[in-house]
C-alpha cells in the first residue's frame, strides 16, 4: 500500500521545519564556540591578574610568541570578553527565537495532519 502525497502545505511547513532546525543547530555549534572562547579568555584574564606587573608576558602572533605589557594585553582581552558576551546574547536570542519558530511549525504540523486547519495555512489554492 502506498502512503498519500502530502499537501503541498503540509511539504512546506516540514520543509520549513528543517530548515528552522538546521539553522537552530548551526546557532547551538556557533553558542558553543563562543562558550568556549570566552571560557578560554576569562582564564587568561585570571592567569593575568595573578601575574606582577614587572613579569615578562607573551603572547601568540602567528608562529611566533612575542613579549607584550600586560596592561595592553588585559585590554585586549577584556574587549575580547566583552565582544564574546554580546555575541552569546545575540545568539541566545537567535536561539530562543528559533526555539519558538519550531514550536509554531510543530503546532501547524500537528493541526494540518489532525485535519484542522490552521489560521495560517492560505485559503483555496496555495
Amino acid at each position: 500500500m502506498s502512503q498519500p502525497e502530502l499537501p503541498p502545505y503540509l511539504r512546506e511547513q516540514l520543509a520549513r521545519y528543517d530548515q528552522v532546525q538546521q539553522n537552530l543547530q548551526a546557532v547551538l555549534v556557533q553558542k558553543q564556540q563562543v562558550e568556549m572562547e570566552l571560557g578560554e579568555t576569562e582564564k587568561a584574564l585570571e592567569e593575568l591578574g595573578k601575574a606582577v606587573d614587572s613579569e615578562a608576558i607573551y603572547k601568540f602572533a602567528g608562529n611566533l610568541l612575542v613579549k607584550v605589557q600586560k596592561d595592553a594585553v588585559v585590554k585586549e582581552l577584556t574587549e575580547k570578553k566583552e565582544l564574546g558576551n554580546t555575541r552569546k546574547m545575540v545568539l541566545t536570542k537567535q536561539e530562543s527565537r528559533f526555539r519558538e519558530s519550531l514550536k509554531d511549525l510543530q503546532a501547524k504540523i500537528d493541526d494540518a495532519v489532525k485535519g484542522k486547519p490552521s489560521q495560517a495555512q492560505p485559503p483555496g489554492d496555495a
